[in-house]
């Protein structure tokens, strides 16, 4: 007897279905397409459970003809294509006729549509890939389509299921990229009766951008167009200055279809130039139009990658035509919302009372940002504040003999100048942990420091000698000479302090007098209360303010003052890019990125006692020869290869070749 049979079509749908329907955002996917085919101007769809007990969607497109409804469940049914030709010039989203069957074989369905020229609806209800009851139904015009219990007859697909909040924020990332193609529709989504999505369907895509990714943000997106005989490019990017952690906010669409393509977001990126970050990538809503031959959706069973043809003629337009665009902007950012973000200017009268003040200061709190109680007296290091607060003008030589300045100059000629570890007063006298070296802006006292202290674990005895470039430090020992990267040494420093403080996180928190809003789009707020574990085990605890709205009032004492939203920023980023981060490797990004930011750059020339307190403190470092990077802290030259490189050794027949009897 044969062993070939044909398998049945409901093992044939269900097996269908598992290339289709991976998750519930699947069959939001499918469903949304086939209404926008079906020339939807008003989308609403409904979700319970993160879509597991119920997705409806609900459209005023022109509905299905009764004796259509069937056939529509039917694998390989489809009103979008009839022959070969169709299907290399695909105008459609849908087309295959696979995704009513695939979903009907593992859920529970009923659909109810409504013709405008029929006299009549019909309801039609499928579970399971079998026909369960057919009516007759009054309705407006359109469709409306019910699926529940998904997956209720492959339970072994439950289990690859994510969290509910994590399956909820793909099926609004899904909308959100079909809201931003189709801006002349108006969607909306709501899930457990939350709204989670809506436009207004005007075509305004800077309006649908500002209701996926906040109003900040649609407000530093540039609008961009460009053409050439094949492709016709519009859409936004965002200044330089707006960047995320990843490429999940770069939206490229394709004849009004979502794609992944690498090579055409890098060209995206190429288009910046050295405008952006390293490790930091734009925003934007790419809208190319082209020939439908050209492109081949047939690929993939989701259709989200594509064959393309002239891809590199495409690559080349938008890298000239995002860098064009960027070219007419001034892209210098307004200087006090880049060191402060966009909050309030505090005055002096602003600044909060020492009841306000956390228990324990920021060990890098300077002398201008101590409150000090006012019972004690004023020391020469805090002394900061008056500084700036008594500003003298100058405008002619005859006012440098004028009563206020020979005051000021009384004041301070017997001042002693700040060194550079010198520590500010500290609140309630806290003991404060050694601070890792930073560069001072004040002038320093000359230290005797002649040489670095050996570690017990072989780290050389170091004496300095000079700068290069403001970039490297040279010192030497009886062994030859050494070259220190600067800004690789000092991040070694700070990341082992940094690692220290944060692997101890306390209770310690600085309230601010105005909190930090941040915006993000609502896939992204559903995974972030998913985390608000992890960030909260480092101290970090966010509201929630309004549906794209995160509101911070506080946050930990080891946060850099002026770096505090981009730091919240950044620890965010890396929750939504690496959804396995432990608060192991939280804690250790983050001391990585603290030491980074607070390291001197290069082109940073040091004096001779900030150079040898550098090499002081990184010979006691766990680790002196790698930032956490990986990148070497430092290189040597021995005294034989600098022997070698100025021929004074030579091969061996030469090594004692002499002139008039005298070694060279």
């Amino acid at each position: 007897m044969g062993k070939i049979h044909e398998l049945s079509n409901l093992l044939a749908n269900q097996i269908a279905a598992g290339e289709v329907i991976e998750r519930p955002a699947s069959v939001v996917k499918e469903l949304v397409e086939n209404a926008i085919d079906a020339g939807a101007t008003q989308i609403d769809v409904v979700v319970e459970n993160a879509g597991q007990s119920l997705i409806r969607v609900v459209d005023n497109g022109t509905g299905i003809d009764p004796e259509d409804v069937p056939l529509a469940f039917t694998r390989h049914a489809t009103s979008k294509i009839t022959d070969r030709h169709d299907l290399f010039n695909i105008v459609s989203l849908g087309f295959r006729g696979e995704a009513l069957p695939s979903i009907a074989a593992i859920a529970d369905v009923t659909l109810n549509t409504t013709t405008e020229t029929a006299p009549a609806g019909v309801m039609y209800h499928i579970k399971g890939g079998k026909k369960v009851q057919v009516t007759p139904a009054n309705g407006r015009r359109g469709t409306v389509i019910s699926v529940r219990d998904l997956f209720y007859n492959t339970p072994a697909r439950l289990k690859y299921l994510k969290r509910p909040q994590t399956e909820l924020s793909r099926i609004t990332d899904i909308m959100n990229r079909l809201a931003l193609a189709y801006t002349n529709i108006a969607f909306t989504v709501t899930a457990d009766n939350r709204p989670l999505l809506k436009t207004t369907g005007n075509g305004n895509q800077q309006q649908v951008i500002a209701a996926i990714y906040g109003r900040d943000v649609a407000q530093k997106m540039l609008a961009i167009a460009g053409e050439d005989d094949t492709f016709n490019i519009t859409g936004f990017v965002s200044l330089p200055e707006l960047t995320r952690g990843s490429r999940e906010y770069l939206t490229v669409l394709i004849n009004g279809r979502f794609i992944k393509n690498f090579a055409v977001s890098n060209a995206i990126i190429r288009g910046y130039g050295s405008k952006l970050m390293v490790g930091r990538f734009p925003m934007g809503v790419i809208n190319i139009n082209t020939d439908p031959l050209l492109i081949d959706v047939n690929v993939h069973p989701q259709k989200s990658e594509i064959r393309l043809a002239k891809e590199e003629e495409l690559a080349t337009l938008l890298v000239e035509t995002i860098k064009a665009r960027l070219a007419q902007e001034n892209l210098i950012p307004d200087a006090y919302e880049n060191l402060y973000g966009q909050q309030s200017v505090i005055t002096a009268h602003d600044r909060p009372t020492p009841q306000q003040q956390p228990t324990q200061q920021a060990p890098w709190v300077t002398a201008s940002d101590t409150v000090i109680q006012p019972t004690e007296p004023v020391k020469a290091s805090e002394t900061a504040t008056d500084r700036s607060a008594q500003v003298i003008h100058i405008t002619n030589c005859t006012q440098l003999t004028s009563d206020a300045v020979q005051a000021f100059a009384t004041k301070y000629a017997n001042e002693p100048a700040l060194t550079v570890f010198e520590q500010p007063a500290v609140v309630n006298q806290v003991t404060e942990p050694v601070m890792p070296y930073q560069a001072p802006t004040e002038k320093v006292v000359q230290e005797t420091l002649d040489v670095t202290p050996a570690r017990p674990s072989g780290f050389p005895n170091l004496a300095y000698i000079g700068q290069m470039h403001g970039t490297f430090l040279f010192a030497q020992n009886e062994t030859g000479l050494f070259l220190i990267d600067q800004h690789a040494a000092q991040e070694r420093v700070n990341y082992e302090y940094y690692r220290d403080i944060i692997g101890d996180v306390s209770a310690d928190q600085q309230r601010l007098l105005v909190p930090i809003t941040l915006n993000y789009a609502t896939s992204d707020m559903l995974k972030i209360a998913d985390y608000a574990a992890d960030l909260a085990a480092v101290g970090l605890h966010l509201e929630t303010f309004g549906p794209n709205t995160l509101i911070v009032r506080e946050h930990p004492t080891w946060f850099a003052k002026e770096q505090v939203a981009e730091t919240i920023r950044e620890m965010i980023d890396w929750l939504l890019r690496d959804g396995h981060l432990t608060v192991a490797e939280f804690r250790e990004r983050t001391a990585i990125m603290m030491s980074c930011k607070r390291a001197i750059r290069a082109n940073m020339h040091l004096s001779d006692s900030q150079a040898r307190t550098l090499l002081e403190t990184l010979s006691q470092a766990e680790n002196p020869y790698n930032c956490p990077h990986g990148r070497p802290v430092l290189t040597q030259f021995t005294l034989t290869e600098m022997e070698k490189m100025f021929k004074r050794i030579q091969d061996a027949h030469e090594k004692w070749e002499t002139y008039d009897n005298h070694p060279y």
